[in-house]
């Protein structure tokens, strides 16, 4: 699918109810991990953390950081014994996070409000965005990919599908039934969470429609690549664009660009 409408989503409105995007956020992230979806970029981060000389992963728009210890234990795991991840966001979520980085050892947060398009200069690291590089329009996502090449820094974009029409079938169809099966098992429990998806379904509601809108918004290949030579008009960085798969399957879409003097 090489369609790109830029609709909006909830999660994105300032006004939107926190405890609904929470919610939202915690079942994405509950999936992303129980599935592996991120597990087939862990060869293309390692690589990418290698010609930096990096240990360190800042990770931008977090949100509930769904997917995020598996790729550091993997990465940990494979060659990069050092690796450690600081998660940031504009609207962060320390209750969650808090969690993560308790059963994670070398996980990390920053509390405060981070705008990816301009990286205050202490956060340092190996800069990744999963799952939320749609969120960005062409501009936004051309000046994120621009502060990073002014601050010299590699970065990573990755997202959780190859954007296919069968995608938004499973969106309003088989992630809906999941949703309300697997919500009861989803730490740490919250009570909002069962009323906002029993009593008064609209957590699944606005899933179904940020999902959708999730996979019509994805960059493909060839327009990331578009977007990092706007970015990058010196040609600075060496620029990576593509699709990798899953062993069952699902694709992952990616973007990666490191310093060309490493």
């Amino acid at each position: 699918m090489k369609l790109r409408c830029q609709l909006f989503e909830f999660e994105d409105l300032p006004w939107f109810p926190n405890v609904i995007r929470a919610g939202m956020m915690e079942y994405l992230r509950f999936m992303i991990s129980a599935l592996g979806t991120y597990q087939p970029v862990v060869p293309l981060l390692a690589e990418a953390l290698s010609q930096t000389r990096q240990t360190r992963i800042l990770e931008l728009c977090a949100g509930a950081g769904g997917g995020t210890a598996g790729v550091l234990r993997r990465l940990r795991a494979t060659g990069q014994p050092a690796a450690r991840v600081c998660l940031t966001d504009l609207y962060p979520q320390p209750a969650a996070w808090q969690a993560l980085r308790a059963a994670n050892p070398g996980l990390e947060f920053e509390p405060l409000p981070v705008d990816a398009t301009a990286v205050p200069a202490g956060l340092t690291g190996f800069r990744t965005v999963f799952s939320a590089f749609h969120h960005f329009p062409p501009a936004a996502a051309e000046a994120l990919l621009a502060d990073a090449v002014r601050q010299r820094t590699g970065i990573g974009v990755f997202e959780g599908a190859g954007k296919h029409w069968t995608e938004l079938l499973l969106a309003v169809t088989v992630l809906p039934v999941a949703q309300l099966l697997i919500t009861p098992f989803i730490r740490p429990f919250r009570f909002s969470r069962l009323l906002f998806t029993y009593a008064l379904p609209l957590i699944p509601l606005f899933t179904i429609w940020d999902g959708c809108v999730s996979i019509l918004r994805m960059y493909p290949p060839d327009q990331l690549r578009a977007l990092a030579r706007r970015a990058d008009p010196q040609g600075t960085f060496r620029w990576e664009a593509g699709k990798v798969r899953h062993w069952w399957g699902p694709q992952v879409t990616y973007l990666i660009g490191v310093p060309a003097d490493n």
